[in-house]
């Protein structure tokens, strides 16, 4: 089900009045599709973000436009201040509902991991698999249960199961997740002879020393 979200026209590009629509809690956007024009809108920073967190990247968003047709849209690409963590520009791509699109979709690991708890280590290499589906059928991630996996498993693109409303399009050769024996410890260097007395080298015997005493009295 699609989510609703207006938006509001935006006609004056200056950039003073871009940053005054920051200010306001605005996200200066565009909106592009296939053979359309694409327009300058704004919309609500707190309904967008609220938006991606609960429904994921992939939503089907209805975007009701002030003075235009609603149109289906999802969110292409998006850019957050790093100092703010505040959204400062979204870009929608408009979807045609009847034809198959490839996007990405994240991977989520459900469950622990049976060799992580013989101190194996989970890595997770990818974190989103190539999808191909309709805009309706595309999923909000993909499950995978890592409880079974021992030391020295792994988990590919091709274990994964395909629904019926999507095809995946990732390289099925590619690593999802592992489990890796745990790392060995360096050993310790001995320490036994740590406090040993060093070997003094060239030392002088008795007979020596009492032939470089005579030598020295004369």
């Amino acid at each position: 089900m699609a989510i609703n979200l207006k938006a509001n026209q935006r006609q004056n590009l200056k950039q003073s009045v871009t940053r005054d629509l920051r200010l306001e809690g605005e996200v200066p956007s565009v909106v592009y599709g296939k053979n359309k024009e694409p327009m300058t809108v704004a919309v609500n920073s707190i309904e967008l973000l609220k938006t991606v967190r609960d429904e994921g990247k992939n939503a089907i968003i209805s975007l009701n436009i002030e003075g235009k047709d609603t149109v289906d849209v999802m969110l292409h690409e998006y850019q957050v201040d790093p100092l703010k963590d505040e959204l400062i520009h979204a870009d929608f791509y408009i979807v045609d509902m009847s034809e198959e699109m490839d996007v990405e979709v994240p991977v989520h690991l459900e469950g622990e991991a049976a060799g992580s708890k013989e101190g194996g280590v989970v890595q997770q290499p990818l974190y989103e698999v190539a999808v191909r589906a309709k805009p309706a059928d595309i999923p909000e991630e993909i499950v995978v249960d890592i409880s079974e996996l021992n030391i020295g498993d792994s988990v590919m693109v091709s274990d994964l199961k395909e629904a019926r409303k999507y095809e995946i399009t990732e390289d099925d050769n590619t690593t999802i997740v592992s489990v890796t024996p745990p790392e060995e410890m360096p050993e310790e260097p001995d320490t036994d002879n740590a406090d040993a007395e060093p070997e003094v080298i060239n030392e002088k015997s008795d007979d020596e020393e009492e032939d470089s005493e005579e030598k020295s009295d004369k």
